[in-house]
């Protein structure tokens, strides 16, 4: 019986650490809005509407941008694209934001990339307008995008 006590305490003791280490374990930071829309114009490749979804944790910051107005000229593999999305900050200055993730692609699929990984600081507002999201293909094409008007329904605001 003795045996059982001390099981059942350590037992005990266990869910009472492991429920004090959830109360301060460090959240996940927020961004607000989560997803953001902007009209954008790439040149000869298209243009038109494209998502932003943004996501969070502490200083660390990803944004993936898909859009179907712009497409793939041509299959392209799974993480073959280098992108750069340059984002500015209202208070002055850019966040830019690197990668090279991205989905395999055939010709004609709607052009996705990220999540595209960057950092930012709590209360950074990041908004596309005014900045730049640049995507290379095989080292040498390179497609320049540009957004034409402020992203909807709002910058990105960070925690």
């Amino acid at each position: 019986m003795r045996g059982k006590r001390f099981g059942t305490g350590l037992s005990l003791a266990a869910g009472a650490l492991a429920v004090c280490g959830l109360a301060f374990a460090p959240t996940a930071a927020a961004v607000d809005p989560g997803t953001a829309t902007v009209n954008a114009d790439c040149g000869s490749y298209g243009g038109g509407d494209a998502t932003l979804t943004a996501t969070q944790s502490g200083t660390s910051a990803t944004i993936t941008l898909h859009t179907s107005s712009v497409t793939a000229p041509v299959s392209l593999g799974q993480d073959s694209l280098v992108s750069e999305l340059t984002m500015v900050k209202a208070d002055g200055g850019t966040v830019t934001f690197k990668g090279t993730k991205n989905p395999a692609m055939s010709t004609g699929d709607a052009l996705e990339v990220g999540p595209l990984s960057g950092t930012v600081a709590p209360g950074d507002s990041l908004e596309a307008y005014g900045g730049t999201l640049k995507v290379t293909a095989f080292g040498f094409i390179t497609i320049t995008c540009t957004a034409t008007g402020p992203q909807a329904p709002g910058p990105f605001v960070f925690d």
